[in-house]
């Protein structure tokens, strides 16, 4: 098996202790299928071209050069060089700033994750400091120039070596505050809130990634060896339509329960239902009188 390439070499440093590492990518998107883009008539592959939007004519790469927009159709001119020049420089350096507690950093500033190990030499410093903050409990707060820009990271135990987050500044996360603003207020309690705690107890579980397929992927995966092999193309099937159903109601079919049943006849209906039918059949067994017959025939 190729060993991994390393996609960054320098040093972690803590207090006066400095050690080589080298970064792994810790997640990647290579293993996606990926298409390329044809010539539907000839079949070939076609080139990305830059063209000047106004002229159409193609612009050779050494004409090409980096410009920021600072009004409609106006923009300041940044050479190659000047934007090199604005690359902070790197003594390939991790220098440890601060040791906190693991859950101290809200995860939507995580950004990307790297593997860190010991590289060549200095194992022995490598294993005492992830040691030392698996006894503590704790991650470090990291900063070093990573791909041309100075990067925060944090960094924690993994296994046989460390785990590296890169962290988001915080100009790039955006205020939950504006996300959640037309939220209403509403305070859910009782009935609602006990179903929604037995629905969450009964789902308990852990984390396996391996239960989690990327069922688009696979669906491409078999689009394309359909394709090679001269099948039929699977159809997707339409999804059943959604009924718009009572939450509470839903809830209740969650947790496994019947609807309630109707509401019965209070006591006073009921003996008021029974007077009723006393009195008609009193009514009805009551002899009619033969005056009553006379003044009929009259009639």
């Amino acid at each position: 098996m190729v060993a991994p390439r390393a996609n960054w070499k320098g040093y972690i440093k803590f207090g006066e202790v400095a050690f080589p590492v080298a970064l792994y990518t810790a997640a990647s998107s290579s293993e996606r299928i990926a298409f390329n883009t044809l010539n539907r008539k000839t079949g070939n592959r076609v080139r990305r071209e830059f063209v000047d939007s106004e002229t159409g004519d193609p612009v050779e790469r050494e004409d090409q050069v980096k410009g920021f927009e600072i009004d409609d159709g106006r923009y300041a001119v940044l050479e190659a060089e000047e934007v090199a020049a604005a690359v902070p420089e790197s003594d390939k350096t991790l220098k440890m700033e601060a040791f906190i507690p693991c859950d101290n950093v809200d995860d939507v500033y995580f950004d990307k994750p790297y593997y860190f190990a010991p590289d060549k030499m200095g194992s022995d410093a490598f294993k005492l400091l992830r040691d030392g903050m698996k006894k503590s409990n704790v991650a470090a707060i990291a900063r070093t120039v990573l791909f041309r820009r100075l990067r925060t990271l944090l960094i924690r135990p993994h296994g046989k070596g460390l785990v590296g987050s890169t962290l988001n500044f915080d100009y790039e996360v955006r205020s939950s505050e504006k996300a959640f603003d037309e939220m209403p207020d509403l305070k859910i309690e009782g009935e609602m809130l006990d179903l929604a705690k037995h629905i969450l107890n009964t789902k308990k579980g852990a984390f396996d990634p391996k239960q989690f397929d990327d069922r688009y992927e696979a669906a491409v995966a078999e689009l394309v060896k359909a394709k090679i092999e001269g099948r039929t193309l699977p159809k997707k099937k339409a999804p059943p339509a959604s009924k718009p159903s009572d939450l509470l109601q839903a809830l209740r079919e969650s947790a496994g329960m019947s609807a309630p049943a109707k509401t019965k006849r209070t006591a006073a209906n009921v003996n008021a239902g029974k007077n009723r039918q006393k009195t008609a059949r009193a009514t009805a067994s009551k002899p009619r009188s033969s005056g009553g017959h006379q003044q009929r025939r009259a009639g």
